[in-house]
């Protein structure tokens, strides 16, 4: 077991005045649909300090209204603070311009509320590309060939894997790396830890908070991007084996339970 740590400089920056948490779901508060032990009342300790808690992922496939409901059937009040990988890629699409999708309903979702137009077939001014498990030859074949015709590519993420309970499967960076591949494109991508997401999430959280997250490479990088400390959990991706890591975080922890537990949010 893993013992929390929080290093030198950290406990003045997460104890009073209240400041932004920006707390990474999977594998952090879940494992797909299995919600990790504590995280709620951790969300909700930190919620009662006054602190702003905003929820980051990089998966784009849910609608915003799923990601939302998910959390509350946890008992955390997540209305209006899920902030995703797709509504960071729409940010990269022009209201009116056609969008061809492959990836979830959340792109649609996000597309369409920039004002953009989201389609599956033809062509298009902009491709994004993201997480789905309908991925097939025939998506591939659609993505490319309008890419091909002058689409430009938008990666949601660039995540390799997504953490699940039975371990981690590939991620929608996966999906993307094929895209990419077969159009000779390298795409803009908008989610953690790019600027794409640091940008939205910054609008709504201001210049100074704390990421929370599993993945060094991602949450670390992203907190990097933004300004933002870093607090590392062992619940999703990686485990004490990986330590130490790059970037190096400001606070180590079993679980986000543990970490609010010894005195983080305080």
């Amino acid at each position: 077991m893993w013992h929390t740590r929080l290093l030198a400089g950290t406990a003045a920056a997460c104890h009073h005045p209240p400041v932004t948490w920006v707390i990474d779901l999977d594998g952090v508060v879940w494992l797909t649909d299995e919600p990790i032990a504590g995280a709620a009342d951790a969300v909700a300790r930190l919620q009662a300090g006054g602190h702003r808690v905003l929820f980051a992922t990089n998966n784009s496939s849910a609608l915003l209204r799923e990601q939302e409901a998910k959390l509350a059937g946890m008992g955390i009040d997540a209305s209006g603070a899920v902030v995703t990988s797709a509504m960071a890629a729409a940010r990269l699409v022009e209201p009116g311009e056609r969008v061809l999708v492959c990836g979830g309903p959340g792109i649609d979702e996000s597309v369409t509320a920039r004002g953009a137009t989201a389609v599956r077939t033809g062509d298009a001014d902009a491709v994004v590309v993201g997480f789905h498990r309908d991925f097939d030859y025939e998506r591939l074949r659609v993505a490319v060939r309008a890419i091909q015709r002058g689409a430009r590519l938008i990666a949601t993420n660039d995540d390799a894997t997504y953490p699940t309970p039975g371990g981690p499967i590939p991620g929608g960076g996966a999906i993307v790396a094929a895209v990419a591949y077969a159009s000779r494109t390298a795409p803009v991508v908008a989610g953690k830890p790019h600027a794409p997401m640091a940008d939205l999430v910054r609008t709504m959280g201001g210049d100074e908070g704390v990421v929370v997250g599993d993945r060094p490479e991602t949450d670390g990088t992203f907190a990097g991007a933004l300004g933002y400390r870093f607090a590392l959990v062992l619940t999703g991706v990686t485990r004490p084996s990986d330590l130490p890591v790059t970037p190096a975080p400001h606070m180590v922890a079993d679980s986000l339970a543990a970490l609010v537990a010894a005195g983080a949010g305080q």
